[in-house]
């Protein structure tokens, strides 16, 4: 319809164009252009007439609508019959459906108050920063620190924060603390939250799904490069040497073509591989010679490692003092002194290691020395009861056993140096048996408890499966092979 409006104002114009041209070529005519001057208003009266004409119509078309002229009288509602509900649960179910949604709405209302009211901060810990100093940051008083480090033991924890690990820290409107969250590991994750009464400890643990796998390893290179490239972990490398490492040097044993099966737990976290857990049973052939090890949990839980007839794989000392390091004098009592340049006896073994390489004491002992004593430079002498004691010389620097301390078998006491007369960075240790010189590397050590009497039916119950799992693998990979 604007098309034939616009169509027909065109043709208006061009008309009133033709009537100027006729009139600017007659106006020196009289005859003439009186002639168009007396027909000049029939045109324009019929334009006028056509042109509000349309202009009607698009009015008409433009407003009218067919639905208006039903009234409301008129309209018909249809009715859908629904099924009928069981007795005795039409009055129910409404106002059910009513509190359900009324009870979301709340929620969902509180949940919208409680973030626009709340503000939350997260800060990653920076090498150097203490838990104080964080605080401050965001802005506490010490005496919040202060009673939250107090309120429960697990809160303890954050006291072990590293570089890299977050803080998740929720404040109210105006800033105060409301709550702390601490991811421990990938399984443990603390929280801490302030309440009327002070503050509420929480230890978050999430479910925890534990499987099992295998492997068996040839070695080409080394124990840590051919397990790293059988897919086992450091961890699972680094505790497969502690069970065997009272029997076997890792240091100067190792030879290629050794080789070693194992099954051990791995722990998933929904459905994702997290690490491995314990190993559960073990064997090494070193030189041609066979050690198995299998884990038992004894009545009272707790877990130690034996051979399969019961004997246990701890000895009362280990047999190297340094995890992987490369022995670099052996016991001689006919060695040339390298710094002296003359013949003096070697009474113990050296191992060479990077500086700063953790020293372990051998066995369960008390520190009766520590400090300089000549060419030996920084010192620490351990007394294993009546009868042993062990020396470690050459340190960089001390562990925190000060004397009269008593250690753990394993536990660090001091860190690999070339203090007193020493031609690089190594450990020289040695091992007394009443005050006599033995070399540590072929003396027999007293073996441990084995598994009580009253034990050996559970312990055979569980660990038979796992010795059978083991001859499974191998026999499993070798057939790969």
């Amino acid at each position: 319809m604007l098309a034939i409006l616009a169509i027909c104002v065109k043709t208006t114009n061009q008309n009133t164009s033709m009537i100027n041209k006729i009139s600017q070529i007659n106006r020196d005519y009289n005859s003439s252009y009186s002639t168009a001057r007396a027909s000049k208003p029939k045109l324009p009266i019929a334009l006028a007439a056509s042109t509000l004409f349309l202009l009607a119509l698009v009015f008409v078309f433009k407003f009218y609508s067919p639905s208006q002229l039903d009234s409301p009288a008129k309209q018909q509602v249809v009715s859908i019959k629904l099924p009928a509900l069981p007795a005795g649960t039409d009055d129910i179910i409404e106002p059910l459906d009513v509190i359900n949604h009324s009870k979301q709405s709340s929620a969902n209302a509180l949940k919208t108050t409680n973030a626009l009211n709340n503000n939350v901060s997260k800060h990653t810990v920076k090498a150097g920063e203490s838990l104080a100093k964080i605080f401050q940051t965001q802005h506490f008083s010490p005496s919040t620190l202060y009673k939250m480090m107090n309120s429960g033991k697990a809160a303890k924890s954050l006291k072990s924060i590293k570089p890299g690990q977050q803080l998740s820290f929720i404040k109210n409107k105006s800033g105060g603390f409301l709550s702390l969250e601490y991811q421990i590991d990938r399984i443990q994750t603390l929280k801490v939250s302030k309440t009327d009464a002070g503050f509420n400890t929480e230890l978050l643990k999430k479910p925890v799904e534990i499987a099992t796998d295998t492997a068996s390893v040839k070695i080409e290179n080394s124990l840590y490069y051919d397990g790293k490239q059988a897919g086992i972990s450091d961890k699972t490398i680094m505790e497969l040497a502690n069970i065997f490492g009272w029997d076997i040097d890792f240091a100067l044993n190792i030879r290629k073509n050794d080789s070693f099966a194992l099954i051990y737990e791995t722990k998933f976290i929904e459905g994702e591989r997290i690490e491995n857990g314990q190993i559960l049973a073990a064997e090494f052939i070193n030189r041609g010679e066979k050690y198995q090890a299998v884990r038992f949990v004894d009545k009272d839980g707790h877990a130690e490692y034996f051979s399969p007839d019961g004997k246990s794989m701890r000895k009362t000392f280990l047999r190297s003092p340094v995890d992987f390091a490369r022995v670099s004098s052996r016991f001689n009592l006919r060695r040339k002194h390298p710094v002296l340049n003359r013949i003096r006896a070697h009474k113990g073994v050296d191992y060479a290691a990077a500086s700063g390489t953790p020293i372990k004491a051998t066995s369960d002992g008390k520190v009766v020395f520590r400090g300089r004593k000549g060419g030996y430079g920084r010192v620490v002498i351990l007394k294993h009861g009546q009868k042993y004691s062990t020396l470690y010389a050459h340190m960089s620097k001390y562990g925190r056993y000060k004397n009269g301390s008593h250690v753990k078998q394993g536990q660090v006491i001091g860190y690999i140096g070339k203090s007193g007369l020493a031609t690089g960075p190594h450990l020289h240790y040695e091992f007394r048996l009443n005050g006599v010189h033995r070399n540590p590397l072929t003396v027999k050590f007293p073996a441990a408890k084995p598994v009580a009497k009253n034990q050996l039916a559970s312990f055979k119950q569980q660990t038979s499966p796992l010795i059978s799992q083991l001859e499974l693998a191998k026999q499993t990979q070798l057939a790969l092979n």
